[in-house]
Parts: structure tokens; C-alpha cells; sequence
């Protein structure tokens, strides 16, 4: 497949040996994204077979970088980064530094400048955003407090890479056309002002306007019109950041998505955009793949080496030290500090950047690759020996008691159970107060962006969004709960009740449906309770009717019994 091909052609041939090699890796026990790499190297200009036209993906997989940042600012939340900002604060900065420092020591001694060095060991210090979450997700520690570390950790590291790709540019551009510190600065200076414009204009101007404007096209019912309402939001802000601001797309499209993520519309938000920008992630790792040049990598192999072991050693022993020594538990160290044994997104955006100004030579991408696959490949596998770890450190020294103490302290007990009730109809409310008076907590899930807006201003948790996506349940807080009840979900019970059980196999169920030959269905196999409205209404009316002729309360209680079983089985 050549040049002379249409972009579909592309598209479709690239995706699908994507779609195979991540199907592979999964299977392995593999992150997808190292299939996807490999995918890329496969249908590249440097392997033998199907070539694929990189300038046609890369003009797609830019897409994928847009949407990947306004997935970081739908999910970037300053108060988690408080709760944790005595850990992951100093922890990210020292870690990044030491990075840094080992990268630019390690590439000076390959013959690099000094610039080069500290610009790749910057690429190298951050790990990836969506390696991290989904083995946290996996392993079920993304609401634990290492999981919490974790994540305010990586926003530090974001936030980080952000700055960089807005300033690197500025910095880089003078210096390559021959302008010295002086017009570097004032470079600078005129960027950091229209920078300060940018955040003021989205920040105060678009949190007022964005939810407003999504308020409007939720109230039309209309699933397809919010879903291009959010990519619109995205993608149109990351690029008018560009024209107007003269700031990077990627700072919009994380301000963009940080304004959401703030907003009423932030788990439906999450639900319905990120599949879309899982979609076109794809295409951007494909398009990293097709960088790796095999031949080249004979050459600079000891460069790839050294990479990986700064990757796999170097920052995760600086984490752990730094853990340990703000005195948090050993578990909380050794989680932190393998999950961010890895590097991803950002390195690559990072690395092509410096290879773009020239200041890092070729090979750089080549080493970036190779670390970024094998170390994402290793990750899920060596977070799952972290309980051998902490047995083979117990045998090295650490007491048992010691390390039980610790875990018990990672343990999050709420006192209050929570009850998630899907709808807000007549039965939902009913629901909700019952469960309230009883001292239950409750999260509403409703579609009805006015009925949201109307419980939130009385103080109740109401997230606005499907049922049936797991973002959406997610931000209810399923993961916790113990009973989820589906008042009104109608023939998508099932499909919120799979969903829901896939988060938290342990949750109990409580359906209410229509129809007896759906609370059949619904009933088997799944283990929940299901009461139809049908059968319902008609041992209500046989019980009028009894009380009526002067049956006596135990008689009653027998027709209710047989009708209820009669009905079952009919349905």
C-alpha cells in the first residue's frame, strides 16, 4: 500500500494490524498500546511488506494528541492534587529531576550537547497517562490511596509537559534561527502574556459560556448532537488557541477540557467523547511505530539500553526513595514507583519536538520507541508482583506486622453505605428518600440535564449521563457501592446492570421494569431482583378485591404468594 492510495486505505490497513497486535497483546497480558507500536513498525517506511503513507496518518493521529490533552484536563481536578500534594508534588519534581539529570549525563556520554541531553532526560522523566491509569484500573487501585498518589503525581508531571510544549517551542525557534538571550527573552515574555490571555479568556469567559452552550444542546435529548457538541468544544478551542493566542493546541485543548471537566456535563462528557479519543490515540501511537527504524537501532542500541534502565530503575528507585522518606507506606511506594516505571505519549511528543528543532539527533527516536515499548510491555507484569515484593522485603528485614500496619493504614473505610439510584422518576424518588431517612448515601443517575441541576442546588449527588457507560458510573462512585437500584432504564437494564457489575462484581441489584417477560430475562442468570410492574399491579388488584369480599389477612397473604409464583412463571 503506497502513496498513491486514499487516506480510507490507510486508515482501514493501519487499523487493522493495530486492532491484531492488540488484540495479541492483550491476550499476553500486555498493555494494547505496545500492539499498536508494533502495528506502526510493521506497515512503516522502514519494514519490508505494507507501507502505509505516515504524512496521511500523522495529519489524523494530531487529532488523537488534541483529543488525548482534553482528556487530561476533563479528568485534571485541583483538589485531588491538594489532597495529595505532600507526596506527589516534591515526589514528581524530584523524580523528573533526577530523570533529567541521569538522561542528560547518560547522552552527553553518547557524544550529545548538553541541551540535548537535558531536553531527552525531560522526555524521558514522564510517564504515560493512559499506561498508568489502566493498570491502576486492572489492579483496582485507582481509588486507593496509592492509586491517588499515583494520579496526582501524573498530574504534576502533565502540568509539567504542558509548560513544556508551550514554551519549548519559543525557546528553541530564536535559538535555531541564530537570535541570542535577548530576543529569546522577549520571545518569551510576548508568549507568556498571550499564554496569560488565553487561560483568563477560557478559564473565565468559556467556564460561563461552554456550560451553557452544552446545557442547550443536552436539553434536545439528542445523543449524537452532545457528542459532536464535545469535539466540536475540543477541537475548535485547541485550534482557535492556535490562530488567536499563537499558544500550542494541545494548552487549549487541555484548558477546554479542564472547563468541562468543572461543569455539570463532566462524566457524560468523559462517556461520550473519550471513546473517540481512544480511537484516534491509536492512529497516534501507530504513527510513533512507524518512526522505528530497525536498522538504526543496531547502531544505537547502548542508547536504548541506557534508556530503558533510567526508565526502569532510575525513576522508580527515585520514587520509592522519596516516598519512603515523606514516610508513607512501603506498599504506597512500590505502587507509586512501578506503575510510573514506564513512558508513553508525552515522551513522543516530547522527542519528535527536539528532533523537529534539531536539537536531538534521529536516534533519539529510535531509543524512545524501543524503552517506550518494552517498558510498557514489563509494567502490568511487574505491578503484579508488587505483593512478592513486599513479601521478599518482609524476608530481607521488614516485619510482617510492619508491613500488615501499613496496609491496613491504605485502607479506606466509609461508615455510610451508598446506594446508586439510575432514574429519577416517580419510583426513583420514592427510593431516594426511603434510603436517606435510613441514613444511606444516594447518587442519582439522570438523563434529564434540568432534573441534575435541580438535586445538585439541594445538595444531593446527581451526575448527569447513560447508566449503561462506565464513566458515567464510575463518577457515581459504583466502585464503592453496595446496592444499585434501576428505577427507570427500561430495556437498558441489562446493559447498566453488566456495565455496573463489571466495576463492582460484589454490588447488589434492584431492577423495576415494565413487563413480566423482561424481569425474566433480567432475573436469569444475573442474580438480581427484579420486580415488573405487571405483576405488581395485579396482586394489588387481587388484594382489593379479597379485602373487598372479606377475606381474612393470612388468606390474602396465600393468593398473594401463588399469584406471585403464577406470574413468575408465565413470564
Amino acid at each position: 500500500m503506497g502513496h498513491d492510495f486514499p487516506l480510507i486505505y490507510a486508515l482501514v490497513g493501519g487499523l487493522s494490524v493495530a486492532l491484531l497486535l492488540g488484540y495479541l497483546a492483550q491476550k499476553l497480558h500486555c498493555s494494547p498500546l505496545v500492539g499498536y507500536l508494533v502495528a506502526g513498525m510493521i506497515v512503516g517506511p522502514y519494514s519490508p511488506g505494507i507501507e502505509i503513507d505516515k504524512g496521511m496518518v500523522d495529519q489524523v493521529a494530531e487529532i488523537g494528541v488534541i483529543l488525548l490533552m482534553f482528556g487530561v484536563g476533563l479528568h485534571f481536578h485541583l483538589k485531588d492534587l491538594i489532597a495529595v500534594q505532600r507526596v506527589a508534588l516534591p515526589g514528581a519534581m524530584v523524580q523528573i529531576a533526577v530523570a533529567t539529570v541521569l538522561g542528560a549525563v547518560v547522552s552527553h556520554a553518547f557524544g550529545w550537547g548538553w541541551e540535548a541531553g537535558v531536553l531527552y532526560g525531560m522526555a524521558i522523566s514522564v510517564a504515560s497517562t493512559v499506561v498508568l491509569t489502566r493498570v491502576l484500573a486492572d489492579y483496582r487501585d485507582l481509588h486507593t490511596p496509592s492509586g491517588h498518589v499515583a494520579l496526582g503525581w501524573l498530574v504534576v508531571e502533565d502540568l509539567f509537559t504542558i509548560l513544556l510544549l508551550v514554551l519549548l517551542p519559543v525557546m528553541l525557534g530564536p535559538s535555531q534561527s541564530g537570535g541570542g538571550v535577548g530576543e529569546i527573552f522577549v520571545a518569551l515574555g510576548w508568549t507568556l502574556v498571550k499564554l496569560g490571555l488565553l487561560v483568563v479568556f477560557t478559564l473565565v469567559v468559556g467556564k460561563r459560556l461552554i456550560p451553557l452552550f452544552l446545557k442547550w444542546v443536552a436539553r434536545t435529548g439528542t445523543r449524537d448532537l452532545f457528542t459532536l457538541s464535545v469535539l466540536v468544544l475540543a477541537l475548535g478551542i485547541a485550534v482557535c488557541s492556535a490562530e488567536f493566542f499563537g499558544a500550542s493546541m494541545v494548552l487549549g485543548a487541555f484548558l477546554s477540557g479542564m472547563v468541562v471537566g468543572q461543569s455539570h456535563f463532566s462524566a457524560r462528557a468523559a462517556a461520550e467523547a473519550l471513546p473517540m479519543r481512544d480511537a484516534f490515540a491509536v492512529l497516534f501511537f501507530l504513527s510513533v511505530g512507524m518512526l522505528f527504524d530497525p536498522v538504526a537501532l543496531l547502531e544505537s542500541w547502548p542508547l536504548a539500553l541506557a534508556t530503558l534502565g533510567i526508565v526502569m530503575l532510575g525513576k522508580p528507585l527515585a520514587a520509592f526513595v522519596v516516598v519512603r522518606l515523606l514516610g508513607k507506606p512501603m506498599r504506597l511506594a512500590l505502587s507509586v514507583s512501578v506503575a510510573l516505571a514506564q513512558i508513553g505519549e508525552f515522551s513522543f511528543i516530547l522527542g519528535a519536538m527536539g528532533v523537529h528543532y534539531k536539537v536531538l539527533p534521529s536516534v533519539a527516536g529510535n531509543a524512545l520507541i524501543a524503552a517506550a515499548v518494552v517498558s510498557i510491555a514489563l509494567n502490568s507484569l511487574l505491578y503484579r508482583c508488587i505483593p512478592g515484593m513486599l513479601r521478599l522485603l518482609e524476608r530481607c528485614g521488614i516485619g510482617r506486622s510492619k508491613i500488615a500496619t501499613e496496609d491496613r493504614h491504605e485502607l479506606v473505610e466509609e461508615d455510610k453505605q451508598r446506594v446508586i439510584v439510575i432514574g429519577y422518576g416517580p419510583s426513583g424518588r420514592i427510593m431516594c428518600r426511603i434510603l436517606v431517612e435510613n441514613n444511606i448515601d444516594v447518587a442519582i443517575i439522570e438523563m434529564n440535564i434540568d432534573t441534575v441541576l435541580h438535586l445538585r442546588s439541594q445538595g444531593i449527588k446527581a451526575v448527569y449521563g447513560d447508566a449503561r457507560q462506565r464513566d458515567v458510573l464510575t463518577a457515581a462512585g459504583v466502585l464503592h457501592a453496595s446496592g444499585l437500584i434501576v428505577s427507570s432504564a427500561g430495556a437498558a437494564a441489562h446493559e447498566v446492570m453488566e456495565a455496573a457489575r463489571a466495576l463492582n462484581p460484589e454490588i447488589a441489584v434492584v431492577i423495576h421494569t415494565t413487563f413480566m417477560r423482561e424481569a425474566h430475562s433480567l432475573r436469569k442468570g444475573s442474580e438480581a431482583v427484579v420486580f415488573a410492574g405487571e405483576c405488581e399491579v395485579a396482586m394489588s388488584m387481587a388484594e382489593h378485591l379479597l379485602r373487598q369480599f372479606g377475606a381474612t389477612d393470612e388468606h390474602i397473604e396465600k393468593e398473594r404468594r401463588r399469584i406471585h409464583d403464577e406470574l413468575r412463571q408465565a413470564g
